[in-house]
């Protein structure tokens, strides 16, 4: 039986407001944030207080993922095998813990892993929750929210740097915020496999590595150094590596000095092979891609001229943690992204609003047991399903998917955006193009809520909705409208026949049924 449709409140004045319908209200004593990086994986535990997390918990399994990454960018079998085993160990730490309260995330291996969605099917069925691969720029926001909040309050701007096994992350920042964040594809692990094979050092393998780091470079130096910082820090674990090393060996009392790490590259050419680098400070698993690590980090002192970085506790897992209980707390940065982007592509806020609360209700009379987070992700796509329009008209809908694919959306994983592309992109026009998707795919629901929608909603003025039912079943969808209301409506009656039919052609089945006054369906 089909559930009766009930319109939600609509929100006061033109621009869209966080409310706690879009955020989880549920508090959790503890959170959880899992680390899939390119050199090791990391499990990280955190006790709420008020607003801030202590670390209650820590695991670290030196995986190499970006090292089984092969030249045609396929994941091997034995570093897959690797990383499930690491996971599994995870996943018994993390029994009992609600969904909610833990976030998993995957950085550059994964981004570029032909192979990653094979590897990920396994990895979460191992791991038992959810994990996200994220852009490289979020991947440096979330880098930025975990050192800021490891660091004592300051005013001044912050330069923030890490290098991670398969990309490092530039950020600049004020207090929480960051203000800009980049990703460059080069790495501790990848430098290390292609520079430094088997652990030999020269001089002509370290100008290479240092030459190309300094190309990559290039790209963000001039408007950094415009920018400027008062304070340069230092994250991850090739730089507390480095640090300790110069620490140990008396080359620099904390941190990381440009002097220190001159010393450090010239025992490492001295060397000539890791087998024969005989300095204290560092962890046998580390040894073979300091070199790596090292090349990297004297091309970025040298092109951002720098002489000191000081070093943070702190990195992508921490916060991965804060910007998950900003989630709780209603400071969900999706949220202020999408506000951002409704702003940014002038969105008829009040249209939007109108096609929101339809799609949102015709979600929740689907099913009496909606899921939150496919709830907010339609929430989000109707919204954002007019951004197109600012490009031009025609095709609006597919430059709208373009957009959301493509551009920077802070607090989004890349599996989120793909979605909401997807919906966005079927909101109108033939369904054909996404013959592709799975029958069985959740974002069928999603899409059939916001097509209907749009179409209701189509003159685009408030207009008095009837009582609407809906219901879904194995062969597809189910629509009851008033007899009375699609008879008053003919473009709109026409518009759902032409919808019958475009269903009907990608092998689901919608029914359109008129209801009578007592609110059952009658025969047409």
């Amino acid at each position: 039986m089909s559930a009766a449709l009930t319109l939600l409140p609509r929100w006061a004045g033109a621009t869209f407001k966080a409310s706690a319908s879009l955020s989880y209200s549920v508090k959790y004593e503890s959170l959880a944030a899992v680390d899939l990086g390119s050199n090791s994986f990391h499990l990280q535990v955190g006790r709420v207080v008020d607003e801030q997390i202590y670390p209650l918990d820590s695991l670290r399994e030196p995986v190499r993922l970006g090292a089984g990454l092969g030249k045609d960018k396929y994941l091997n079998s034995e570093t897959q095998g690797r990383a499930l085993e690491a996971l599994a160990r995870f996943g018994e730490r993390l029994r009992g813990f609600a969904p909610e309260a833990v976030r998993a995330v995957g950085t550059n291996t994964l981004r570029v892993a032909k192979n990653a969605n094979q590897f990920l099917a396994q990895a979460e069925a191992v791991l038992g929750f959810p994990i996200e691969v994220i852009f490289g720029r979020e991947e440096a926001r979330l880098i930025y929210v975990g050192v800021s909040h490891s660091l004592p309050p300051s005013l001044d701007r912050r330069l923030v740097v890490d290098i991670g096994g398969g990309s490092t992350e530039f950020i600049i920042g004020t207090g929480f915020e960051a203000e800009l964040v980049e990703s460059l594809p080069m790495g501790c692990v990848s430098y290390s496999l292609r520079y430094f094979p088997d652990g030999r050092i020269d001089r002509s393998a370290m100008k290479k590595a240092q030459l190309a780091a300094s190309n990559e470079i290039q790209r963000i130096v001039v408007e950094y150094r415009a920018t400027g910082w008062r304070q340069a820090v230092a994250s991850s674990g090739t730089a507390k590596s480095i640090a300790s090393v110069l620490a140990i060996n008396g080359w620099c009392e904390q941190g990381i000095s440009a002097l220190g790490l001159e010393k450090l590259r010239n025992q490492l050419l001295k060397a000539g092979h890791i087998a024969n680098l005989n300095i204290g400070g560092i962890r046998t698993d580390r040894l073979a891609i300091l070199p790596g690590g090292v090349a990297l980090m004297s091309a970025i002192f040298e092109a951002l001229e720098l002489h000191f970085l000081e070093v943070s506790e702190a990195a992508l897992r921490q916060g991965v943690l804060y910007d998950l209980l900003g989630r709780f707390q209603h400071h969900d940065m999706r949220e202020l992204t999408v506000q951002q982007f409704g702003r940014r592509y002038h969105i008829d806020a009040m249209q939007a609003e109108r096609v929101y609360g339809l799609a949102l209700a015709l979600y929740d009379a689907l099913s009496a047991e909606s899921n939150e987070h496919d709830r907010q992700l339609l929430t989000w796509a109707a919204r954002l399903h007019e951004i197109g329009l600012s490009i031009a008209h025609t095709g609006s809908h597919k430059h709208a998917a373009y957009i959301l694919s493509n551009a920077d959306m802070p607090g989004f994983s890349q599996h989120e955006q793909e979605r909401l592309a997807r919906i966005v992109l079927a909101h109108r026009g033939k369904l054909s193009k996404l013959q592709d998707l799975p029958a069985r795919n959740d974002d069928w629901a999603l899409i059939f809520c916001l097509r209907i929608a749009a179409l209701i909603h189509r003159s685009r003025t408030e207009i008095p909705l009837p009582r609407i039912d809906c219901s879904e079943n194995p062969e597809g969808f189910v629509l009851l409208l008033p007899a009375e209301w699609l008879e008053a409506h003919p473009l709109t009656a026409a518009a759902l026949e032409a919808e019958i039919e475009d269903w009907e052609s990608i092998g689901f089945e919608l029914q359109v049924e008129a209801l009578g006054p007592k609110g059952r369906a009658v025969a047409e």
